[in-house]
């Protein structure tokens, strides 16, 4: 019978963290629309190394969530200011495994490091939006050539 007990309260303990993952994305889109997309967190393999998640344009900020955690709070947050798209490709060997057929790669660089974003074909144009609007006086625009990215 304790055996019968313990996979009862090992499935409620289960049930209830999916239920606070689903509570926790519904508190950080409460306020505004989320993308899908996907950081290389890592780049030690070559194809290896992305994190699944969701990100959130906050004025001049685009705030990563890792798709699953408990955390409040952005994993990494992406300003306007600093960012600058250095080219895009399609996924390659590994990540074509591991990313949706649709998906584009966006290597870009900030102020601190370099970054690469997977996101949807669709959701790409909405980013690059975002990237190049800014205010009166903003600083010229954050795309690098364009020659030799794949064809939108």
């Amino acid at each position: 019978m304790e055996i019968v007990e313990g996979i009862g309260v090992g499935i409620g303990v289960l049930l209830a963290a999916l239920m606070i993952l689903f509570a926790r994305r519904a508190v950080v889109a409460r306020s505004g629309g989320i993308i899908r997309l996907s950081v290389r967190v890592t780049t030690v393999l070559d194809g290896r190394g992305w994190s699944p998640g969701f990100g959130r344009f906050i004025g001049d900020e685009l705030r990563w969530y890792r798709m699953f955690s408990f955390a409040l709070r952005p994993k990494r947050v992406l300003s306007r200011k600093e960012l600058v798209v250095e080219r895009r490709r399609l996924p390659e060997g590994q990540e074509r495994l591991s990313m949706p057929a649709d998906w584009v790669i966006l290597r870009c660089t900030s102020h601190h490091a370099p970054v690469e974003i997977a996101m949807a074909r669709s959701t790409v144009t909405g980013f690059l939006s975002w990237l190049e609007a800014a205010p009166p006086g903003a600083a010229s625009p954050r795309l690098a050539s364009s020659q030799d990215w794949p064809a939108a």
